[in-house]
């Protein structure tokens, strides 16, 4: 089995993350920007709770990682004390601290000081609930009979306005609650919130994301679609979907309504572009006549259905809201897929050979359905009395 490499991002690469975090864009689109993968941009943000840690900086006059690699090199060269303060200008009280604090001058690392110098330069400052359990334990109550962080705040500032102590802005109640290394509100507090969301999300993902900049624009209503679709009199109707797994991982799902025939389409992100991208990589695999159309619901990822039927010549059709029994045969088929898948199986490792060898085995498997055949032979026999 290849073994993964996991990716470690630089100082400048986490700025450039949480800066694009904050301006509303989503997983797929930062993944884009920053050459990595989805799920590994939100595990980036999800161990923070969606709010950017705040930089380290250090007093200009303590030792710099630079001074510190002369001292080593000073040491190795068997430099005196004295010499190697001259070289970086410095007393040799400070120098003389410095290697004695880091092992002496046998063990000295310049790397592993450093660390040790930020790690006992890091003083967390503990925040107002840390310092007041009574305010804490007036939260907690609030949140569990539903009140908003918003509220609670509101109602502090009414109720206690002659008391500073006993105010709170609502922004530092979600903090406690997404930032769970502060240990002050308990992670089960959660799900009294009204969203349910996992982690902080800015202001601007209402209106900046997918969702706000994208919309669905001249989508066909499944109520527009032919009466041969809705009684699988012929092949070449599509319904799709995409199945999710851990780390904000996607799959396209892609199953002919006659014959129950299964492809899987690797993606690269939620967003439209990638879905739509890999959605016609596959199904322009297939024969002109077995591409007639496709049911989706109305999910941003197939905003750009209008690429698709161009790349495709196939129709796109969409379901009602919050209706997946309109689609039917493919959450049937989701559901399959959930063997070889369970939820939150991490679904970004696989590739497209992976994909195809677990569509091979639906697509061999007897349905009860087409009266114990596979979904194959039911599509080989269209292809045959078609050509």
């Amino acid at each position: 089995m290849k073994k993964r490499i996991k990716r470690k991002f630089t100082d400048t690469e986490l700025a450039r993350c949480w800066a694009l975090w904050r301006s509303g864009l989503g997983y797929s689109d930062i993944a884009r920007d920053l050459h990595s993968k989805p799920g590994t941009i939100f595990g980036v943000i999800r161990i923070h709770g969606g709010y950017a840690p705040p930089r380290r900086t250090r007093n200009p006059q303590h030792l710099r990682l630079s001074e510190r690699e002369d001292i080593s090199r000073g040491l190795a060269q068997k430099l005196s004390i004295r010499a190697i303060a001259r070289q970086l200008n410095r007393a040799p009280s400070t120098v003389l601290r410095e290697i004695r604090r880091h092992g002496g001058s046998t063990q000295y690392r310049a790397h592993h000081a450093q660390e040790r110098a930020l790690k006992r330069a890091s003083r967390p400052k503990p925040c107002k609930l840390a310092l007041n359990a009574g305010l804490c334990q007036l939260v907690s109550d609030k949140l569990e009979r539903k009140w908003s962080p918003e509220q609670i705040a509101g109602w502090l500032r009414v109720r206690y306005k002659h008391d500073a102590t006993m105010q709170i802005s609502h922004e530092t109640i979600y903090k406690s609650l997404y930032v769970q290394a502060r240990g002050v509100l308990k992670k089960e507090l959660l799900k009294h919130l009204r969203y349910g969301h996992k982690m902080r999300h800015t202001r601007a993902h209402s209106t900046r994301g997918d969702r706000g900049t994208i919309r669905i624009v001249n989508g066909l209503s499944i109520r527009e679609r032919p009466l041969e679709v809705q009684d699988r009199a012929i092949a070449g109707h599509w319904e799709g979907d995409l199945i999710t797994g851990s780390g904000n991982s996607h799959v396209a799902t892609l199953v002919e309504r006659k014959s129950r025939y299964t492809l899987l389409a690797q993606v690269n992100g939620k967003d439209s572009e990638s879905v739509v991208s890999a959605i016609i990589r596959e199904i322009t695999k297939l024969p002109l006549h077995l591409r007639q159309s496709l049911t989706w619901d109305r999910g941003m990822e197939m905003a750009k259905h209008r690429d698709l039927h161009v790349a495709t010549n196939m129709m796109v059709y969409f379901c009602d809201p919050q209706s997946p029994w309109q689609r039917g045969t493919n959450e049937n088929t989701n559901r399959l897929l959930r063997q070889y898948y369970p939820k939150k199986t991490p679904l970004g490792h696989l590739e497209q050979k992976d994909l195809d060898m677990v569509a091979r085995e639906l697509n061999e498997r007897p349905r009860k359905t087409l009266g114990f055949l596979s979904p194959a032979d039911v599509l080989s026999k269209t292809v045959a009395l078609t050509g």
